[in-house]
């Protein structure tokens, strides 16, 4: 199947075809891109002084927004940019949740919305303290501070840039296949999930799976062979474009781009047509035990 899966679908349209929604749902499955290209956020006038890479305060890569208590972190603003940015990742909440009711209607009732995050650095020649957070490395995405314990990472992206500069993308292999590649060198973990909660390392318990996820992460981005040798293929997402995809299990690097947005949701993996696709699900075939 072609990762990229585009729909035409623009802002005001409110009502799409069951076909357009079990395509979307079944590409995503299957480690695919819903993509719109003529589907943009738009930002309001007095939104455009938030174009700049100042919003970062510099210690964070991104902005983060929690829709749940309303706050702000990793800004470097005073209170009246504060409210304007704070207004605006709201209303990109609303408009990746409306999007995501529209396209897939199956996954409503069960889907959990995570955080928003505003991306205003440009990412080409942005350095990172450690390889681990370096995302221009093909990696599937898993969170050491905050375990998903099974659950599906679904990301909404849109291209807000001014100058209509894309997002480059980089997407490798299957999940499948790295997980077979990778799970060997996954090594045993030094303190129980628990233990790890206790100390306020992580946020909630991190399961065998979280651990799996964790590992995998970070043996693909430390292997330089790999990553210049897998075979892969470059994605520009242009700007004006919206897209959704389940980085847990498609692996992908991103190569340059500034003035980005993306709404993270948490899907359990028993909300999917066919679970068994899930990086859950695989892991577990792979290793053969329970890891949640």
């Amino acid at each position: 199947m072609n990762i990229l899966n585009e729909f035409d679908l623009r802002l005001g349209d409110e009502q799409v075809s069951p076909a357009w929604q079990r395509q979307a749902t079944t590409c995503l499955e299957q480690e695919g891109i819903v993509f719109f290209p003529n589907l943009a956020f738009v930002l309001k006038e007095n939104e455009q002084d938030l174009l700049s890479a100042a919003c970062n305060d510099g210690k964070a890569k991104n902005v983060s927004y929690n829709c749940h208590d309303h706050t702000l972190r990793g800004m470097c603003v005073d209170d009246a940019m504060k409210h304007k940015l704070l207004t605006m990742m709201h209303r990109f909440n609303e408009y990746a949740c409306d999007l995501v009711h529209t396209m897939l209607p199956e996954y409503v009732s069960a889907l959990q919305v995570g955080r928003t995050s505003y991306r205003p650095v440009e990412v080409y020649g942005r350095k990172s303290k450690s390889y681990k957070k370096d995302d221009s490395r093909l990696h599937v995405d898993a969170f050491p501070a905050n375990p998903v314990q099974g659950r599906r990472i679904l990301r909404v992206f849109s291209n807000i840039h001014p100058q209509g500069h894309p997002r480059v993308w980089r997407a490798g292999e299957s999940f499948e296949a790295v997980a077979k590649r990778f799970l060997p060198r996954v090594k045993r973990p030094l303190f129980p999930g628990k233990f790890l909660k206790c100390l306020g390392i992580t946020k909630s318990i991190r399961t065998p799976y979280d651990h799996m996820m964790l590992q995998i992460h970070d043996r693909m981005k430390a292997d330089k062979v790999y990553q210049k040798e897998i075979k892969k293929r470059e994605i520009a997402f242009p700007a004006g474009s919206t897209w959704i995809v389940q980085t847990d299990c498609v692996s992908h690097a991103v190569l340059s781009g500034q003035f980005l947005l993306e709404q993270t949701f948490y899907l359990p993996v028993t909300a999917m047509l066919n679970e068994q696709l899930s990086p859950l699900r695989i892991l577990e075939t792979l290793s053969g035990r329970r890891l949640i």
